[in-house]
């Protein structure tokens, strides 16, 4: 699996990818609204937010196998949400779970970086 990272208004129209955004994304990747909020408005720390989600990451992987499973088999993907590149985003912890989930499965992964 070749996997990108991408900003949503940069890729809007021209590229393929899955939105991981609570606003308008996939819920089972997604962080929640407080998290969000949380780490926008000071009142959660960056490690705070981490914990809280590869726990919800986690809990998604048990609960929601086949589609992670189908996710990793692409040969392909670009996950985007709309935070700037190179900031503190959840689409890169998400980078590192899906290597992992990559590596559990003995499926080639690169991260090839933002689009």
């Amino acid at each position: 699996m070749k996997l990108y990272t991408g900003n949503i208004y940069k890729l809007r129209g021209i590229e393929d990818y899955l939105d991981i955004t609570v606003k308008s994304g996939d819920l089972r990747i997604a962080p929640t609204w407080n998290m969000v909020k949380g780490i926008k408005n000071g009142t959660m720390t960056k490690v705070e937010y981490i914990k809280q989600y590869k726990e919800l990451i986690e809990k998604s992987i048990i609960e929601n196998k086949g589609f992670w499973l189908e996710l990793i088999e692409r040969d392909e993907l670009i996950i985007a949400c709309y935070c700037k590149a190179y900031s503190f985003c959840h689409r890169y912890l998400l980078v590192e779970i899906i290597e992992k989930l990559c590596k559990e499965n003995d499926i080639l992964f690169s991260y090839v970086g933002e689009k």
